[in-house]
């Protein structure tokens, strides 16, 4: 060992023991050059650990196979945390070349503990015994689920198999981390430049601030302007500028990112990623990746994830078709070119619901400051679970833009930490998302769960947010909630480890309080006067949100759909990305003048990591669950209701995985979600009928 690793080890943060602030990360202390010697300590640690379980001379117990192995590889699990942590919030060339290293070593040691013959010999005892055993349903469920991770993880392979499923996984790490990283260089390098006041045009205060503080944050001086591929900043310009040209340079920025010949070419990438995936499937005895995807779902299989979609799907190209007359009138009143284009639809949808609603985005913006909606989030979760935040700024984070809250409950006690990181910055990957430092369990006495918000706002003074803003605020918000109320003894079963196509229900299900007339009428307040929303104003808002859903419905389905296709081509199919993509956008008839929400060469839920893979559809399954789910509290009567907020935080908040996700939805509605409260809710129900 040279005497620079020596000193890395002897002073390394990551190593050392985090007794203050209630655990929380040491982050003015740590440096990327601490990760990798980190690293290299905690796997022997983690595997030394695994082989105690796995050599015990005792036959295997719950206690001393499974509840040993939950509470195993603590010093891995916080440092890695950290780590993906920092390079999505807050990233550097140092930190991104660590993270190109990390990747395949990462993915090789997860394959060595889920491939350790030892120990899954004893998992798989116990769980051909489970009915046996006694167990509590919570302690059923750990076994069940830690036994499935074993088997697709491929602890039932056969040697050779082994070695090359090693193989697949760690070059899936890697190609997985270098789309990310080439997403967010292309991200970080483009700037739309507005020189003077006709580049300006149309463009409302807020806009103009916001492109003013994006120019400062990189450093082009005080008096330029520049727009940013942010959606906060983006899709404000792309509602409200008249300049059409520089509307359609942005947008094909947007939707171009990662597929431009040149070191961030995201194609080839891609086809590798579905060639790996492929394999991985046949592996594990499927004949798509799809099928080995849905058998850890609700889903369960593809018909069924078509047929939810293609409830919405056909409805909404025909409700889209009313909406294009409209938007091509409106465009032939102003003079602008027609037939309408895909950096038209917004630009035009708004003059319309200016027009219909007597409407404008521009005059709702001053009542949600971010402060304000943070003030109504944090009121809607007191006033639903007895929550009370308390903010600390003596602690240091990762970025000075973070800011950290208490939680404490209702008695006063500490429930845990919350962390809310708002704004766009180039070291920060875009989009929005909810994370943990440290997950809730009931190790070592209880651990505190140290849960952390991003978004990708554009930052101004003061910020204000449209209230698509206000959605995606409230969104992680109750994501966040599923982190800081899990109460459970195993940390596998903890927070937000529940299957995919359930874990969108408490961040989407939360998003209905920030309609609420009570929460609006107290927190959304004009940032100048003071006033709080008029509620003739709410009525217009309340009366437009199903305005142009055949848009938005459209813009989220194709993606799920080409995901769908994908990830269903079998085995062994190779595939020309962009001829790929061309194709399935005919097939569906995907309208040109709407397009995508993601196209594939930037879709980061699909490749980013494969935790939306063959899964994009789970915000429209969620969704299902929400829009029934919330009839709940209209059918109390109150959106505050006390009862009803109760059984929410016991079978859904609180629960984590301790139980199958359909009986936990049954616990909390008393009986199976119906479709039809979604398709109302987005104005697509007639037409579904017909």
């Amino acid at each position: 060992m040279n005497q620079v690793t020596d000193t890395l080890h002897a002073h390394n943060p990551l190593l050392q023991v985090w007794d203050a602030n209630f655990g929380l990360p040491p982050f003015n202390q740590i440096h990327p050059a601490h990760f990798i010697p980190a690293f290299d300590q905690a796997f022997p640690q983690h595997l030394a650990e695994i082989n105690s379980i796995a050599s015990l001379d005792e036959p295997p117990s719950f206690n001393n196979t499974l509840a040993e192995f939950d509470s195993s590889g603590r010093l891995l699990e916080r440092i890695t945390l950290l780590f993906h942590n920092l390079t999505a919030s807050e990233t550097s060339d140092d930190l991104r070349a660590v993270q190109l290293e990390m990747a395949p070593r990462l993915a090789a040691h997860e394959s060595t503990v889920f491939m350790h013959a030892e120990l899954f010999a004893r998992i798989d005892s116990l769980y051909q015994r489970r009915t046996e055993l006694g167990l509590a349903a919570d302690q059923l469920r750990l076994l069940e689920r830690v036994h499935l991770d074993f088997v697709r993880a491929g602890a039932r392979l056969r040697d050779h198999e082994r070695v090359r499923y090693v193989e697949i996984m760690s070059g899936l790490a890697s190609l997985c981390t270098r789309f990310s990283q080439n997403i967010l260089a292309e991200e970080a390098a483009y700037t739309l430049p507005l020189n003077g006041e006709a580049d300006l045009a149309g463009l409302p205060p807020f806009v103009r601030d916001a492109a003013r503080s994006a120019a400062q944050q990189r450093g082009l001086g005080p008096d330029a302007s520049v727009i940013t591929l942010s959606p906060s900043l983006a899709e404000p310009f792309l509602t409200f500028s008249d300049r059409r040209d520089l509307r359609e340079a942005l947008w094909r920025a947007r939707t171009g990112r990662g597929a431009n010949a040149g070191a961030h070419d995201n194609r080839p990438v891609i086809a590798q990623i579905v060639a790996l995936r492929q394999e991985q499937a046949a592996l594990h005895g499927f004949n798509t990746y799809a099928d080995y995807e849905l058998v850890d779902r609700m889903a369960g299989q593809t018909a069924s994830v078509l047929n939810l979609l293609q409830q919405t799907w056909e409805p909404a190209k025909a409700h889209a078709e009313v909406d294009r007359q409209a938007l091509t009138n409106m465009a032939r009143s102003l003079g602008q070119p027609t037939p309408i284009a895909a950096w038209d639809w917004r630009y035009l949808a708004q003059k319309v619901r200016a027009q219909r609603f007597d409407l404008d985005d521009a005059e709702l913006k001053p009542y949600f400051s971010l402060d304000a909606m943070i003030a109504a989030m944090f009121d809607c979760a007191g006033r639903l679970f007895g929550l009370h935040f308390v903010e600390r700024k003596d602690m240091a984070l990762h970025h000075a833009d973070a800011r950290l809250w208490e939680v404490r409950g209702e008695d006063g006690a500490l429930v845990g930490l919350f962390i809310g990181d708002n704004f766009a910055r180039s070291t920060k990957r875009s989009g929005a998302w909810m994370s943990v430092f440290r997950s809730q369990s009931g190790h070592e006495g209880g651990t505190l769960p140290i849960v952390i918000n991003n978004n990708n706002f554009a930052k101004a003074s003061p910020t204000l947010l449209s209230f698509d803003d206000v959605r995606t605020l409230f969104h992680e918000f109750g994501h966040g909630l599923h982190g800081l109320l899990s109460n459970v003894r195993y940390e596998r079963l903890a927070g937000t480890q529940v299957l995919r196509d359930f874990v969108e229900l408490p961040s989407q299900l939360f998003e209905n309080w920030a309609l609420e007339p009570q929460v609006l009428q107290r927190h959304a307040r004009h940032v100048e006067t003071g006033e709080p929303m008029p509620a003739a104003l709410l009525e217009k808002l309340k009366r437009s949100r199903q305005f142009d859903q055949a848009w938005a419905t459209i813009q989220y389905t194709g993606p799920a759909l080409i995901d769908m296709a994908l990830h269903a081509l079998p085995n062994g199919t190779p595939v020309d990305m962009a001829a790929f993509e061309a194709e399935q956008a005919r097939r569906l008839g995907i309208p040109q003048d709407i397009g995508q929400r993601h196209y594939l060469s930037h879709f980061q839920h699909l490749f980013a990591s494969a935790g939306y893979a063959a899964g994009y559809y789970v915000y429209m399954w969620a969704e299902v669950l929400e829009a029934d789910g919330f009839e709940a509290f209209t059918e109390a009567g109150d959106a505050f209701d006390a009862a009803t907020a109760q059984r929410l935080l016991r079978t859904i908040y609180s629960s984590g995985n301790t139980q199958n996700p359909a009986d936990a939805y049954r616990a909390f509605r008393g009986r199976d979600p119906r479709v039809e409260p979604m398709l109302h809710k987005r104005g697509l129900l007639a037409k579904a009928a017909a």
